[in-house]
């Protein structure tokens, strides 16, 4: 990892309006209303709830964030994790902090006995597909959905 200083991984330890006005917000067509982030946000606080989140840090600045879930399936009796977010900052591409912040999810992922890993990304996103396939294999589906 590149940088004079460490990188700190930190989970749920990180307060909504930190990270709001960090970079969270979304605008355009991937906007999300109000009340699904701090919904959200309040589902990492909840002991009771499988949505979980990694920050990344150094020197106290935020550079990336990913949120992932535990849950369970019907091909495996392990509980598998699906890692549905992953952001960094302009500033901290290219520069290890995807890659730790994967890591991280990983090991959160193994210590809660899940069986695998799991992401999708959107097929333009190349960049974010160079890092992925050095830390994943490509599982072949097509995502299908219908938005009620």
């Amino acid at each position: 990892m590149r940088g004079s200083a460490i990188l700190v991984l930190r989970e749920r330890r990180v307060t909504f309006s930190f990270i709001t006005a960090a970079f969270y917000g979304r605008s355009g067509t991937t906007a999300l209303a109000g009340e699904i982030t701090a919904t959200t946000w309040a589902r990492f606080f909840d002991a009771y709830e499988p949505v979980r989140a990694l920050v990344a840090e150094r020197g106290g600045e935020l550079l990336g964030l990913t949120h992932y879930l535990l849950h369970r399936s019907t091909t495996a009796i392990e509980p598998l994790c699906y890692l549905q977010d992953l952001f960094t900052s302009e500033a901290a591409r290219g520069k290890g902090v995807g890659r730790a912040l994967i890591n991280g999810v990983y090991q959160q992922a193994k210590a809660a006995g899940c069986r695998r890993v799991y992401w999708q990304t959107h097929e333009t996103n190349h960049t974010a597909m160079q890092l992925y396939d050095k830390l994943a294999e490509r599982s072949g589906f097509v995502v299908y959905r219908k938005l009620f």
